[in-house]
């Protein structure tokens, strides 16, 4: 039982370096679709984990490094031999690869150092394995639409880039972690069979809708918090006082020191 969930994290890391294998066989399709089955893989094998009660140190070393492979060096590899080896520079496009592979390097150590110590509602930065899904679904779509990377080898430069420094920033992104049983209302449900539904009519299309919408949210998340941030701070500056401040107190001192 203390096996089974490495087997999924050794899942995942197979089909990350089977993803490499596929970009460099020029199947670009298949090494996308590599990182896909890795995050479905990678996202079992800590509710196993916790399903049987086996959760232990050597499988959470193992599962960061299984993700650096599969959402940090696969993906940078699969966008570097797709598009951005056409750049002008190579040093360009060496250089934006290693950021993307850099980043998630930093935000997995990051990750392990803090998993203590953070809001279990909210990422610190992107996960990796949803910023991998961006590089990923980018590849997939413009692949489906028969349009060849060095065509947007500059687009594929700045999803490079926007998706690791997003990894490394202190943006919150939502984990999905605190949704119980009791919070999948009705509602949700058919909203999901609506995503389904339109999924199914270009699903390359909606899987990258979805990711950038994620990479955005974060973002907004953000900007929401900075705004309130600077309105109640204007607010303070105007001389009202905040409602957590206590209430002064009206006895006259030297009443107390007559007492």
């Amino acid at each position: 039982m203390f096996a089974l969930p490495s087997l999924f994290t050794l899942g995942a890391l197979f089909f990350g370096f089977y993803g490499i294998i596929q970009a460099m066989n020029f199947r670009f399709d298949y090494a996308a679709i590599c990182v896909f089955v890795a995050m479905v893989l990678d996202s079992l094998d800590g509710r196993v984990a916790r399903m049987t009660k086996t959760q232990t140190a050597f499988g959470a070393e193992l599962d960061s490094l299984a993700d650096m492979v599969s959402f940090g060096a696969a993906p940078a590899l699969i966008v570097y031999e797709w598009s951005l080896s056409s750049l002008p520079s190579p040093r360009i496009a060496l250089a934006a690869a290693f950021i993307y592979a850099a980043c998630a390097a930093l935000r997995l150590a990051r990750f392990n150092v803090q998993i203590s110590v953070v809001d279990k509602r909210f990422f610190n930065g992107m996960p990796s394995p949803a910023a991998a899904a961006v590089v990923a679904s980018f590849v997939l779509l413009m692949d489906d639409l028969d349009i060849d990377g060095t065509a947007v080898a500059w687009w594929a430069f700045a999803i490079t880039l926007i998706s690791g420094i997003s990894m490394v920033t202190t943006a919150k992104f939502f984990s999905f972690k605190s949704m119980s049983r009791r919070g999948i209302s009705f509602t949700a449900l058919a909203m999901l069979a609506v995503g389904f539904g339109l999924m199914l009519m270009h699903p390359p299309t909606v899987i990258f809708a979805v990711c950038v919408t994620y990479l955005a949210s974060g973002y907004v998340v953000w900007l929401w918090r900075a705004t309130h941030k600077s309105t109640a701070f204007l607010t303070e500056a105007d001389g009202c006082a905040p409602a957590t401040m206590e209430p002064v107190s009206l006895v006259d001192k030297s009443d107390k020191r007559a007492e």
